[in-house]
């Protein structure tokens, strides 16, 4: 195995917050770690978000010591050994979850129950993938029982010992390693580890729907998303997890539009094209009423294209307001099969930057005002002053839009 270089340069390895943490807990009778995602990113020289740690000592003693020392301690995960400790510099507040080593003790494929210990390779061992389970000592120094760092190299994710063995103690590991795999893996996937998949699929019906979706957004807006989705297709993968029709071919057309016109990766919109919103089962996903409210309105407005008139541009702007304007324009540009530079849709696009919206100046009090009965009517006069308002230009002046009642 390949020694993994020092990260005693790393700025957030050097902050004060984590030195401070890790040297409380490795005083006297521990020993602490920075541990998986951030030792993995910082190798990349990836941006690290989370900083987790590691420690041979128990939960109890975690709270003991840094209670002592001032700082805040929550139970966020006491049945799994993890707490939250939270420490205050100036106006800064940093939030880290310190769990102690584990085993497995009994397992169901959706959740398990551990005992505590200090031996860092077997916790290595029950961690998912191999470049999960490396560790950093808080002078730079990287651990790396199982070859993590070789696999980090060859961008190839590879569960941590037997594929099978991790798979069945949680059967969200299938949809884990496709997702890790479409975000640090390059070239042919893992083939114990994807016969393995295939093999346990089935069991992908029984997950949750809040982790599946978890899942599934955050596979969707990695980079090799279309390649990694077109071998769960063909292996009907995905379809155990989400039971829908996949159509790879706008995604992959969005996925090239975000990248050639630096517009952001966005999960659910990537969901409104990859399969029809109103045929798919969305309650599969367990989404909430915002999120489904959201696909299902993105792609809906099929005359959104070039072809519009710059009025008629403003009014569906006006109608879906900014951000509904903006998804629909994404969603209806990749459905559509246009080139990914094309300058019409670029230009539909930019229109949400370049015309702030108005606001209609005229509200039902100003027709009480006038001696309009407030009631149904009143609600269809206001309604037809603002499609006059909208057609004509979104004139600003109050009074001009006023006068249309006489008309």
């Amino acid at each position: 195995m390949t020694t993994p270089p020092s990260l005693a340069s790393e700025r957030w390895l050097t902050a004060k917050p984590v030195q401070q943490l890790l040297t409380l807990l490795s005083a006297g009778d521990g020993e602490a770690r920075v541990a998986g995602g951030a030792v993995r990113n910082a190798l990349l020289g990836e941006p690290i978000a989370d900083i987790d740690i590691a420690t041979t000592l128990p939960p109890w003693r975690v709270t003991e010591l840094v209670t002592r020392a001032g700082m805040s301690v929550h139970a966020t995960g006491l049945a799994h050994g993890t707490v939250t400790v939270v420490i205050h510099e100036g106006d800064e507040t940093h939030a880290f979850e310190v769990t102690t080593l584990r085993v497995d003790t009994e397992t169901d494929g959706r959740r398990a129950k551990v005992a505590f210990t200090d031996d860092w390779v077997a916790d290595a061992s029950r961690r998912d993938f191999t470049i999960n389970a490396m560790f950093c000592d808080a002078d730079g120094t990287v651990h790396d029982p199982l070859g993590g760092y070789d696999d980090l190299v060859a961008r190839t994710v590879r569960f941590a010992g037997d594929p099978d063995a991790r798979i069945t103690e949680d059967y969200l590991r299938i949809l884990r390693f496709f997702r890790f795999h479409a975000r640090y893996g390059t070239g042919d996937m893992d083939a114990a580890a994807l016969k393995a998949c295939t093999v346990h699929k089935e069991a992908l019906a029984n997950l949750s729907g809040e982790r599946v979706r978890t899942e599934i957004l955050k596979l969707l807006v990695a980079e090799n998303v279309i390649e990694t989705i077109a071998v769960m297709d063909r292996h009907g993968i995905f379809q155990c997890a989400f039971p829908a029709k996949l159509r790879l071919a706008p995604l992959k057309q969005m996925r090239d539009i975000d990248v050639a016109n630096s517009l952001p990766s966005d999960g659910e919109l990537r969901l409104c094209v990859l399969v029809d919103p109103q045929l798919a089962p969305l309650e599969r996903l367990r989404l909430s009423n915002e999120q489904r409210d959201r696909i299902l309105a993105a792609p809906a407005d099929t005359s959104l294209s070039p072809g519009l008139r710059d009025s008629e541009r403003k009014i569906v702007l006006y109608q879906m307001g900014a951000d509904g304007y903006r998804d629909a324009v994404r969603c209806r540009w990749a459905l559509s099969g246009d080139a990914i530079d094309d300058a019409g849709w670029r230009a539909l696009l930019k229109l949400a930057d370049d015309w702030p919206a108005p606001v209609f100046p005229v509200t039902g009090k100003d027709l009480i005002n006038l001696g309009i009965e407030p009631g149904p009517a009143l609600g269809d006069k206001l309604q037809a002053l603002e499609d006059w308002w909208m057609a004509a230009g979104f004139p600003d002046d109050r009074n001009e839009i006023l006068s249309q009642l006489q008309v």
